[in-house]
């Protein structure tokens, strides 16, 4: 390799590793924000003695080495689904996985019930964070301490409003932006380490033990607060589809993770050397001329951090509307050249109300900080068990090492949940609830849509028996009635393989008219993230003019007929998709008791249905190019 492809392949890691940098790491980027201060002023405040001081900075250190480092970074990035991370991703491989039913259905019913977690998480961290970044202003300037709430709700407000023009643009910033937020953190926290060396004994796991043996219950409550050092951690998993594995972990050790711990440590050595300080020590951290600048350069690394969030959250929308634990919403792309920029107008607005409400409501990152940590342990947890279930069915480890991963992993991830259910009084209710929600509404779709499928299915007559009928002449048993075929094709939209389409049906019973050329489509989603062009169609002429055609798409992808048709003349299927007729079948469900569902789930599933994005639009049919046929199913 020459010296110029050598420089060239350092531009370009040092460039998507500086984007990493700006994606992956503003929630975890911005905790030094609040986390040290929630210990020391929050709800089980202690008193700054340098011994306590410095078992929270191990805890700090050690939880960062474990939960980031050892089991993200180093273990669960590498349970990746074709270079795809996140808990979605993670219930995908566990789709796959040919178990026992209950487990397996358990584990995907865990895996929907920690991304719908994420959805409450995602309401708070752009509160907390844009909230603790504008309180600079109150160490600043006090006396205009009035206006934090209502700055940080203009700041959220045009963060949410610019989501439909997509992030190209603002995402270039990212990285810079970031990569300054870093390299401040690091600087103010060395210019405090020199003044106080002795801070850097706290990377000793024995102050940390002394801690609990010195203060106790107090002690286990004040992982409460520790966690929201490691708030953010999912992220690096989340995100690694857009990144890669090498480029988040160079950016985590060798930029997040040096400039996060130094900034720990400055600003215990600041607690130590002044104890007042503890009312915002992050802050307390900087001169008094570089004040206003950090809290400018806070909220944009708060914003930085929203808008990972919140791209996070339509990310994951779309991979669990493909995987089918969600109704049809409308996904707009933003981005000609990336596919992963999308926008989802119904979840952006949504989680814009939640947070307008949560600022108004708790007025303040540490009433805020009360309601944070309790969702993110408890995804945690989750990430720990399907991850290991994963790594004992796909990679064959042996049981004795599988279970000795999962036990030390999730003994740290239980303690922290623990530790947070003090706070579901104070506020912490709210992301349970808010994901109690997203549980009912996903697994409710997951279970309703294979019940109307089955349905479906056993009205619906199968294709065999229909292709001998047409073989037959089905007009003998019609009388003086002939079957026409007319010329042109005509496109079936549906989602069982096995049966004929109800229009299909209807059209030749009612009409007794069949076009020339009929194609049966089908779409079908696969729990990998992208499908190339050459895996994607499955072509079979089945008779009497009949093909059928199954597309297979990731859950990264958006399916599109049209598109899809094109590609099967390589198949030899001549269609023409700007002249073909396009047909549809609209589902009226009547919710009855019975098997399969309670009635009030049954009836949150139709209405769940009734108000999805309409199929065609979806599939990438122009709506006045689709018939509808009209029928009823009762489930």
């Amino acid at each position: 390799m020459t010296h110029h492809s050598h420089s060239a392949s350092r531009g370009a890691s040092a460039g998507l590793t500086l984007a990493a940098l700006g994606v992956v790491f503003g929630d975890i980027g911005t905790s030094p924000l609040y986390a040290m201060k929630e210990v020391f002023s929050g709800a089980h405040r202690f008193t700054p003695d340098p011994g306590r001081i410095y078992g929270v900075i191990s805890l700090v250190f050690w939880s960062l080495i474990i939960i980031v480092t050892l089991k993200y970074v180093v273990l669960i990035m590498r349970a990746d689904n074709q270079g795809e991370g996140g808990i979605m991703a993670l219930v995908a491989l566990v789709k796959r996985i040919p178990s026992s039913a209950r487990i397996g259905g358990g584990l995907i019913l865990l895996g929907i019930f920690g991304a719908s977690l994420f959805y409450g998480d995602g309401m708070i961290t752009p509160a907390i964070s844009v909230l603790s970044a504008v309180e600079g202003l109150e160490v600043a300037s006090p006396g205009i301490d009035s206006l934090v709430v209502p700055m940080a709700l203009a700041i959220l407000t045009g963060l949410f409003a610019v989501q439909r023009f997509g992030t190209g643009a603002v995402g270039r910033l990212f990285g810079p932006v970031m990569l300054a937020w870093f390299t401040t953190l690091g600087v103010l926290g060395v210019m405090e380490i020199r003044v106080h060396p002795g801070v850097l004994q706290s990377l000793s796991p024995t102050y940390a033990v002394r801690f609990f043996v010195d203060n106790g219950s107090l002690a286990f409550l004040a992982l409460g607060s520790v966690v929201l050092a490691v708030t953010g951690a999912e992220a690096l998993y989340a995100d690694m589809g857009h990144f890669g594995r090498p480029a988040i972990t160079r950016a985590w050790l060798l930029i997040a993770f040096p400039a996060l711990l130094l900034n720990y440590m400055g600003q215990g050595a600041l607690l130590v050397n002044e104890p007042a300080a503890r009312d915002n020590p992050f802050y307390r951290l900087a001169p008094e001329w570089g004040q206003i600048p950090l809290v400018v350069l806070a909220t944009c690394a708060t914003v930085v951090a929203s808008q990972a969030v919140i791209s996070g959250a339509f990310s994951v929308t779309r991979q669990a509307i493909q995987l089918g634990f969600l109704p049809r919403m409308a996904v707009r792309h933003t981005s000609a050249d990336e596919a992963g920029q999308i926008y989802v107008p119904a979840i952006n607005w949504l989680l814009y109300v939640a947070v307008f409400a949560l600022v108004l409501g708790f007025q303040s990152s540490s009433n805020l900080a009360s309601a944070y940590g309790i969702a993110v342990t408890a995804t945690l947890a989750i990430d720990t068990l399907l991850a290991f279930y994963v790594i004992r069915q796909l990679w064959g480890k042996p049981v004795w090492m599988v279970a000795l991963g999962v036990t030390g992993f999730l003994v740290v991830d239980l303690a922290f949940f623990a530790a947070n259910t003090t706070k579901i009084l104070h506020g912490g209710w709210f992301p349970i609830l808010m994901g109690l929600v997203a549980f009912t509404m996903l697994s409710t779709w997951w279970r309703g849509r294979r019940l109307a499928l089955r349905r479906l299915a056993e009205r619906e007559m199968p294709l065999k028996k229909f292709i001998q009928l047409l073989r037959a002449q089905w007009a003998r048993s019609i009388p003086g009635i002939p079957l026409t075929r007319v010329p042109g094709t005509a496109v079936y939209l549906t989602a069982i393989d096995g049966g004929t389409p109800m229009p299909l049906n209807r059209n030749l019973e009612h009409n007794h008219v069949l076009h020339q050329r009929i194609v049966l489509f089908t779409s079908r989603v696969r729990g990998v993230p992208l499908i190339g062009d050459d895996e994607r169609l499955e072509v079979s002429e089945l008779g009497q003019g009949i093909v059928r055609v199954v597309a297979s798409y990731g859950f990264q992808e958006q399916p599109n007929v049209p598109a899809a048709l094109r590609l099967a003349a390589a198949h030899g299927l001549d269609v023409d998709p700007d002249h073909a007729s396009y047909f549809l079948g609209h589902v009226t469900l009547n919710p009855v008791d019975g098997e399969g569902m309670a009635l009030w789930r049954k009836k949150l599933f139709a209405w769940m249905s009734k108000n999805s994005f309409r199929a065609s639009t979806y599939l990438g049919v122009k709506s006045d190019e689709v018939i509808e046929v009209g029928t009823q199913v009762d489930i």
